[in-house]
């Protein structure tokens, strides 16, 4: 589990904020929020479309760190450290307004069990290297 799986992993994952960061960009007219029947009022759509922005950069970061990931570990730390945070908020919603379909919940595990991990995998990666 060294610098390239890292690498891949990091650049895989990455992904997922990207795509979903331009769709929720699309605000209420997203076609998981349009389905849902959400209501287009502007202080949520303008809240979602922020989201979908923030979350598109977070992704962003990631990728652009990817080539030199084992000496970035502060950037590194941050995108994971926002990313839990996150799914600190996520399960707030699961314990105050209910369970999300299936697949939030199991984003719902990584940003809370798998930031944690990533985060410990680059202090590794970043160890070996400077040995």
């Amino acid at each position: 589990m060294g610098r390239r799986a890292l690498q891949i992993a990091t650049g895989l994952l990455a992904l997922v904020p990207i795509l979903t960061g331009i769709i929720t960009m699309l605000g209420v007219s997203d076609p998981l929020y349009a389905s849902s029947g959400v209501p287009a009022l502007p202080v949520l759509d303008s809240n979602l479309r922020f989201f979908g922005g923030v979350w598109l950069g977070l992704g962003l970061a990631l990728i652009w760190l990817v080539p030199r990931i084992e000496s970035e570990s502060v950037l590194f730390r941050v995108v994971w450290g926002g990313i839990f945070l996150g799914g600190v908020g996520r399960l707030l919603s699961i314990v105050m307004v209910g369970a999300p379909p299936i697949p939030f919940t199991g984003f719902t595990a990584l940003e809370l069990i798998g930031a944690p991990l990533f985060v410990y995998w680059q202090h590794l990666v970043a160890t070996a290297a400077r040995r």
